[in-house]
């Protein structure tokens, strides 16, 4: 095993596990921080998706003055998109994963993957609730695997640092110096935390959030009014949950249990078996692009 220190001078091509909602946008952000990036996964349909996403984004940029046309073409042709995994793993100098939060799922994902990279290339997790030292003996080289958990990317622009107990002394202060190129606030975790610091904190609103629709004391609308109202949010915790991804939610209430869990799972079943998984399938608690949380009575109908 190559134990190289890496430096930020030695990332030539990121490598991006996944093309869902968060895969997607950390391969954008990597692209227009310079990487050479490519995007990996096993369902084509996903990088349609993905690019109709990027156009957006990227047309946002341009609109705020961030970016022209020019800049605009050259972050698009620095990313490369597909389904074979062993040209997605050659040269690979540094890897984050954003596959479906399933422990089983990323477990198979590290050990193919960390077969297929280089040696010294430096793995990363994204995974909302697991911990790194779930996967990093899969992964082969768990010296060289820590949890490099991003939010929204370009709003949300914080990213977590978390490595397990066996994580090279070196990664950490690597990955700070790797936040600030994507442009993320780096904090850190100090110890392996389900949930890191902001989604620890969010679990107990959506958690609660869960309780008072599956117990019928308010529905999800006054749940989410109730919220924007006095915060003066532009969304509740469901208009969150349907960005977030159902499907996400339903797998981290599996993982991580806890009261009411039962109620949740089963009051989520129906939407992931109807495909209704939020934003990105167009329909979830609300229906996109115009939900009703948007709509400027959302509130005064109240």
């Amino acid at each position: 095993m190559n134990n190289q220190e890496l430096e930020l001078k030695d990332i030539q091509k990121v490598l991006i596990l996944g093309a869902g909602t968060l895969g997607l946008r950390v391969g954008l952000q990597s692209a227009i921080s310079g990487f050479n990036t490519t995007i990996y996964d096993i369902d084509e349909r996903a990088f349609e998706a993905a690019k109709k996403v990027h156009a957006k984004i990227l047309h946002g940029l341009m609109k705020e003055g961030k970016i022209d046309q020019k800049e605009s073409e050259a972050i698009i042709n620095r990313i490369t998109w597909t389904k074979d995994a062993e040209e997605a793993a050659k040269d690979a100098d540094f890897v984050n994963e954003s596959v479906t939060e399933n422990a089983g799922i990323k477990k198979a994902v590290w050990k193919q993957f960390g077969e297929l990279c280089p040696d010294h290339t430096l793995f990363t997790t994204n995974t909302s609730y697991l911990l790194p030292s779930y996967f990093a003996e899969d992964s082969g080289r768990p010296a060289l695997f820590c949890s490099f958990h991003f939010h929204d990317v370009f709003w949300a622009n914080v990213v977590d640092i978390m490595p397990h107990e066996g994580t090279a002394e070196w990664v950490t202060p690597f990955l700070y110096e790797m936040a600030y190129k994507l442009n993320q606030i780096p904090v850190f975790v100090k110890k392996e935390s389900n949930g890191y610091i902001f989604n620890h904190m969010l679990g107990a609103l959506l958690g609660s959030a869960f309780q008072l629709v599956t117990t019928g004391v308010a529905s999800i609308q006054d749940v989410d009014c109730s919220w924007m109202g006095n915060f003066k949010m532009p969304s509740g915790p469901f208009g969150i949950m349907d960005s977030i991804g159902l499907e996400t939610v339903y797998h981290v209430t599996k993982n991580t249990g806890g009261p009411g869990s039962d109620r949740t799972i089963a009051f989520l079943k129906p939407y992931l078996d109807t495909g209704k998984l939020g934003i990105k399938t167009g329909e979830g608690f609300y229906k996109y692009p115009n939900p009703e949380y948007q709509q400027e009575d959302f509130l005064l109908k109240k």
